[in-house]
């Protein structure tokens, strides 16, 4: 018997199942007083709209971006002449990175990487915060490398000029046969 009251209970704390609320049911449809013209489509009753959720909204910070496809050169400075709210971007560069001969000769030679170098000027009243992508392209279109980077630490100050190494890794060996690269810039707080 007090196995039989121990199941009752057991059941009975059970929770109820998801009850799902019947559909709206439609008010009856009368006969319009007139039969609809021959082809016209009869009249169907709305219904009500089903209401949807909101999605999320997502705060950000409205940023400054600049995106352009320009012409490859390996190892020679490439004069740019571009403006984002007061960055001012003037040259591009891509190389390998090496000691100079006569500068500590016992590593003479010596690779370090290879990178794209950007200049830019803040011509603006305020510190900029600026960020880069490179991706060069082959003549066919094909990927041959991607770098990025910007600043770490602290700013481009009003009236400073900087010069940052993006640093092209592993996918690399191929970029001095690039024909276009694309230069991606965002500013951020």
């Amino acid at each position: 018997m007090q196995i039989l009251f121990l199941v009752a209970a057991l059941g009975l704390a059970q929770e109820l199942p998801l009850q799902i609320p019947p559909p709206p049911v439609e008010a009856p449809v009368r006969a319009p007083a007139q039969s609809p013209a021959p082809g016209a489509a009869p009249k169907v009753p709305a219904q009500a709209p089903i209401p949807v959720a909101a999605a999320p909204t997502v705060a950000a910070a409205p940023l400054s971006f600049y995106s352009e496809r320009f012409a490859f050169s390996w190892d020679h400075t490439i004069p740019l002449s571009i403006n984002l709210d007061g960055l001012k971007v003037s040259s591009i560069f891509f190389n390998k990175r090496t000691i100079q001969p006569g500068f500590f000769n016992l590593v003479k030679g010596a690779e370090f990487g290879t990178r794209a170098q950007i200049e830019v000027t803040n011509t603006g009243k305020f510190p900029k915060v600026p960020g880069f992508a490179v991706a060069v392209l082959d003549k066919h279109g094909r990927l041959l490398g991607v770098a990025s980077g910007g600043t770490k630490f602290g700013t481009v100050e009003p009236g400073g000029t900087e010069t940052f190494d993006l640093n092209f890794t592993q996918v690399k060996e191929r970029l001095a046969f690039g024909d276009k690269f694309l230069l991606a810039i965002e500013l951020r707080d």
